[in-house]
């Protein structure tokens, strides 16, 4: 804690760095559709290496007073338009007209992100792919956490892990979810107790984009971003505004989820400060699929508010300040009615989260520098009982803090030996302490992790070249050797309709507990628990990547198609072995090294836009996942010992196709494709530990959307829709309480019904 006390120290001394001096430089105008001549509104304009911008007006003017005087480039950025820069010079006294008229970007290609080299560069220019998730396929998906949206891109599957308390993880490209780093606004707080019902406790009415790296990611953000990076970028306000939505789903036509969101912006004249403020609740209704008094879709009751909010502190230096709330309650398993006790199965969790983050930026006048220092951190408190044959003893408890404190610097130079070039340098102060007691099963798990890291990296680039060269050297104290990661990117454009890629990293994993060590699964009546070889060395990667971006216009049709090819090789890889059971009976499993294991796989992405009312979206993965020896992971010996991973299908994929059908109404189709996989079925319900190959699962979704327009500004929407149109789902669930709760794949929902309402003002 003294680490970030020394930062926010510093933050606060900085706030009068730069004091500001009234110029009546002012600068007017208005921005238009190029094609439509339609005035568009709420778009940001900025002056570029400084914290000055603003949003235009309902009715899509801007304007902005009191300037610095000088040379400066004025930039335009809005989602789905193609972004627009024009120089600039102010004068003293003067009032300058600048309008724009801007080009819609169909394939999302001129957004900006910050997860390729840790600075905000254009997605098409950028280094290495980042992929987005937007609100609008958060919206159309009917998505109202992040776990239901992160299947919407190659590479990425969420699947559900048991059947009582809905334990989810995302894979890319085919490794589990504790290879992938999650950040919170590019802060790795995302701890391993986090991770284990993290992706489904974030609602989307908080998230103003997702960026998404596939790859390995360590020497950008540390241990555990091998398979790579989801980084949640939460809403910052940009104008006045207030909304409102509740969304209500029928899970199999019978038990309801309701979903109620509130946001609401406020910015000051000038755009000095504003605030967003969000808040969330979901209640939903536990589902029994198979009538066996047992859930397969447990109780769930969230809770989130908090908010984000930022202080010029002058036309170059600039504080942004984040914090939320989330509590949350959930239970699966039989006799929910009865105290977790008296049940035969029960898994029930409580959860009390807060989270926090601090940022100061500071910029100098010539658009060259650019330093940032920042806070994070979050404290969990988790009450638990995972038990079985009404086990009074079953209760536990989880305490976990986590923070992270660092500093940034960017140098940008107009030459460095050949080229333009971006030199970012910074260090990094990470800790993570958490004690986790299941006294009744005579387990406590007291984690004390901290990391401290150094990184620098140079971008040389240009429209057509990119050359990045980075490293990342990693202190963990669980490892004796420091770990020094390096990252190579190429980026080469010879036109405007295609863009090569290469890219090489490394990355680890410590010898730590994760997310899945500190759940408990039901098996049989009795529970599995997870412990850690003594001797668990270090997991390291080697990841390698190729791609071809090609963009095409055909008339008015507008296409864009991505190929990448990724070649993962882990050695000492984790793997989990049966172990037997203990005094207790419970059935143990040891994380332990396995020799290595390879994955490799082509991701294929596509859009399709004909028309400004028309566009189509897919993804494809292919996928081989294996490791280098054959593995035994039962005592069954009547299981033969192969290579393959579970849970990892050779081929699955997405599409999402939006029509515009008039102005008010709208259709939007989605859906999800999931291939055969090899999963594990513990013996309890059945005789003896088996594999199971699953079918094939086509998730189609379907939404309708009509926007009625009232009073002002003021917009009221009501949407309805199915989910899982075709009821694509598990038809063989283990039944009553000695059913192995991990045996659980495909689709996270049965045919889903829903309506909602949305009133923007």
């Amino acid at each position: 804690m003294k680490k970030i006390t020394v930062t926010l120290v510093l933050a606060l001394i900085c706030i009068y760095a730069f004091p500001q001096k009234a110029t009546d430089a002012n600068i007017n105008g208005h921005i238009i559709n190029k094609t439509t001549g339609e005035h568009i509104a709420y778009g940001a304009v900025a002056i570029k290496g400084t914290t000055i911008g603003t949003t235009a007006d309902a009715t899509g003017h801007y304007h902005l007073k009191n300037l610095p005087v000088g040379k400066f480039t004025i930039a335009f950025s809005y989602l789905g338009y193609k972004s627009i820069e024009k120089e600039i010079t102010l004068t003293a006294g003067k009032t300058v007209e600048l309008n724009f008229e801007i080009e819609e970007d169909a394939v999302q290609l001129e957004g900006v992100v910050v997860s390729a080299n840790r600075n905000e560069v254009n997605r098409k220019e950028a280094a290495t792919i980042v992929n987005l998730i937007t609100p609008k396929l958060f919206e159309n998906t009917n998505s109202v956490c992040l776990a239901q949206g992160l299947s919407f891109q190659s590479g990425l599957r969420v699947e559900t892990n048991c059947q009582n308390c809905g334990f989810q993880q995302v894979r890319i490209n085919g490794l589990d979810g504790p290879y992938s780093q999650i950040l919170i606004d590019s802060r790795p707080i995302f701890s391993a107790l986090a991770g284990v019902y993290g992706i489904e406790q974030i609602p989307t009415n908080m998230i103003e984009r997702v960026e998404v790296v596939r790859g390995g990611g360590s020497a950008l953000f540390g241990s555990s971003a091998i398979a790579g990076v989801i980084n949640i970028i939460t809403k910052e306000p940009t104008s006045n505004s207030v909304t409102v939505s509740n969304t209500t789903n029928l899970i199999g036509g019978e038990k309801t989820d309701i979903n109620t969101t509130f946001n609401a912006s406020v910015v000051s004249d000038g755009n000095k400060a504003g605030i967003m403020i969000f808040g969330s609740s979901r209640q939903r209704n536990p589902f029994d699929y198979d009538g066996d008094g047992f859930t397969e879709i447990g109780k769930l009751n969230t809770k989130t508010v908090g908010f984000r909010g930022y202080y010029k502190t002058s036309d170059y230096s600039k504080l942004m300040l984040e914090y939320h709330n989330l509590g949350e309650f959930r239970r699966g398993g039989n006799k929910l009615d009865l105290p977790a006790h008296e049940a035969d199965i029960t898994e029930q969790i409580e959860h009390d989260i807060n989270t926090g983050g601090l940022k100061y930026d500071i910029f100098s006048k010539n658009n060259r520098h650019h330093f940032s220092i920042y806070a994070s951190a979050q404290n969990i408190d988790r009450k638990s009982y995972y038990g079985a044959q009404k086990d009074p003893n079953a209760y536990g408890k989880t305490t976990d803090i986590t923070y992270v404190g660092g500093a940034q610097y960017t140098y940008s130079m107009d030459t460095l030996l050949f080229m333009p070039a971006e030199l970012t340098m910074g260090a990094e102060y990470n800790k993570d302490k958490m004690n986790d007691e299941q006294l009744g099963y005579n387990r406590t798990i007291d984690q004390d992790v901290n990391t401290k890291s150094a990184f620098v990296q140079n971008e040389w680039k240009n429209k057509k070249l990119s050359v990045l060269l980075g490293a990342r050297l990693d202190k963990h104290n669980l490892i004796k050797d420091p770990v020094v990661s390096p990252r190579f990117n190429f980026r080469y454009a010879p036109n405007e309709q295609i863009n090569f890629r290469a890219s090489y990293s490394s990355g680890f994993r410590a010898p730590q507990a994760f997310d899945e060590d500190l759940h408990i699964t039901a098996v049989a009546g009795e529970v599995t628990l997870i412990e850690l070889d003594p001797n668990l060395k270090t997991e390291k990667s080697q990841s390698y990547s190729m791609s071809a971006d090609l963009y095409k216009d055909f008339g008015k049709i507008k296409t864009n198609l991505l190929v990448e090819g990724f070649y993962t090789n882990l050695d000492n890889v984790f793997v989990l072995e049966e172990m037997g059971t203990d005094s207790e009976g419970n059935i143990i499993l040891e994380r332990t090294n396995g020799s290595g294991a390879v994955v490799k796989g082509i991701n294929l992405e596509g859009k399709i836009v004909p028309s400004q009312k028309i566009q189509f979206q897919f993804g494809m993965t292919f996928q081989k996942s294996e490791y280098k020896e054959v593995q035994q992971w039962s005592e069954n010996t009547n299981l033969i010992p192969h290579r393959k991973m579970f849970r990892a299908p050779n081929q699955y994929g997405y599409l999402t196709a939006n029509y515009q059908i008039s102005k008010p109404l709208a259709i939007a189709l989605s859906g999800i494709y999931t291939g055969s996989m090899l999963v594990q079925h513990f013996a309890g319900y059945v005789a003896e530990d088996t594999e199971k190959d699953t079918p094939d699962f086509y998730d189609i979704n379907l939404k309708l959307a009509y926007d009625f327009k009232l009073s002002g500004s003021a917009v009221l929407q009501i949407n309805g829709g199915v989910q899982n149109l075709f009821n694509s789902y598990q038809n063989d669930f283990d039944k009553g309480q000695y059913r192995d709760a991990g045996y659980i794949y495909g689709p996270a929902l049965p045919r889903t019904y829903f309506m909602g309402l949305k009133l923007g003002i």
